[in-house]
């Protein structure tokens, strides 16, 4: 467990009681990505979390009574193109009335050193263009890349393709 010399934070993995805790952070970073949140879509992220041999993991940060205020999922991906492994920080997440405080640095703090540990080359992550405040941050511990992102959905027809 790492935490700051003030113990104001402390950061950890998920615990089965954290689910109510964990879920409501979640539901806010759904929010601010403007995405739906079923609970069926929370047990399953949840159930990825807490299943030891499943790819994604969790780290939440606490306050100093061991409340949830922010969380951060990440998992392993392979770089050919480098022959070796990074992390990929899906999401992270401080609620609000604590941002500024240092929670998010115990975060990112944590994850490096788990990167370190793992022998891995990177920690990458993606955000949104207009996330000014989370890149501000970011700004100031990583070193944003030159790529640009794109999803293709597995079901649609390409754009310029005859329709079948």
């Amino acid at each position: 467990m790492t935490t700051t010399a003030v113990n104001r934070w402390s950061v950890t993995g998920p615990t089965a009681d954290d689910y109510p805790a964990w879920r409501e952070l979640f539901r806010g970073y759904c929010a601010f990505y403007r995405v739906p949140m079923p609970e069926e879509k929370a047990e399953l992220v949840w159930s990825w979390l807490t299943d030891p041999a499943h790819e994604v993991e969790g780290l939440l940060v606490r306050d100093a009574d061991g409340t949830p205020v922010g969380l951060a999922h990440f998992r392993p991906f392979s770089r050919p193109l480098h022959g070796a492994v990074g992390g990929f920080l899906d999401d992270l997440f401080v609620a609000p009335d604590v941002r500024g405080g240092g929670a998010v640095d115990l975060l990112l703090a944590r994850l490096r050193e788990i990167a370190a540990e793992r022998g891995w080359t990177t920690v990458r992550w993606i955000t949104a263009d207009d996330n000014h405040r989370a890149r501000a941050k970011y700004d100031q511990v990583a070193v944003r890349t030159m790529f640009v992102t794109y999803d293709m959905a597995p079901d649609e027809t390409a754009p310029d393709a005859p329709a079948h």
